[in-house]
């Protein structure tokens, strides 16, 4: 369920400017994509987990924050990274 710090080194090594850019946002976006992706799976069989549920949606918004973010400071950068993450585009 929790990313490991393997998984959080690829991530930053690959969205971040360098190996110790943790606070971009696209490497924010990236960390909180994975951390979502493996709720998601404990939600599917644990389906009456309001405590995660609550959890989950706020990792949603916050992601949602940080990509409109993004997309007001460069469109480009954020179609690159959400066709990367596989994330739909739905930021008005």
């Amino acid at each position: 369920m929790a990313v490991t710090k393997e998984r959080k080194a690829e991530l930053i090594k690959q969205y971040g400017k360098d190996e110790r850019d943790s606070g971009s946002a696209a490497v924010q976006v990236a960390l909180l994509s994975e951390r979502i992706k493996g709720l998601t799976e404990h939600m599917k069989s644990h389906k009456k987990d309001y405590h995660t549920r609550r959890g989950l949606l706020m990792l949603v918004g916050q992601r949602r924050r940080l990509l409109s973010y993004i997309k007001r400071q460069d469109v480009e950068a954020y179609r690159s990274l959400i066709k990367s993450l596989g994330i739909r585009d739905n930021i008005q």
